[in-house]
């Protein structure tokens, strides 16, 4: 990931009602949700929903799949184990060890 990709990603996740999406997204895992269940989880018009269902689609976080007539809406973990590597690539400056288990935890996601 370049900087200009994990800008985009972040910027995505820059909304109160994304950053909810891609949580529950995160907790559900690979099955995903219908795009009209999550719009309903976060209290959102279906045209809200969509518009930021699709900024985070763009980012490279979540993707899309036909599903007859709907749209289910899963995270993108290879997306979200770039941001997260991009993220704490040069922690504590090579001393991984400073930074306790929640950068070991970090770093198993993303180097699975």
């Amino acid at each position: 990931m370049n900087e200009t990709q994990a800008v985009t990603s972040l910027a995505a996740l820059a909304h109160p009602q994304r950053l909810r999406i891609f949580r529950m997204l995160v907790a559900e895992g690979p099955n995903g949700l219908p795009a009209s269940e999550i719009a309903d989880a976060v209290e959102a018009s279906a045209t809200a929903a969509s518009f930021h269902l699709k900024e985070l689609d763009r980012a490279g976080l979540i993707f899309g799949t036909r599903d007859g007539r709907f749209v289910r809406y899963a995270v993108n973990i290879e997306g979200m184990r770039q941001l997260l590597a991009y993220l704490v690539d040069d922690c504590c400056r090579g001393q991984p060890e400073l930074c306790g288990a929640t950068f070991k935890k970090i770093r198993s996601v993303c180097s699975k």
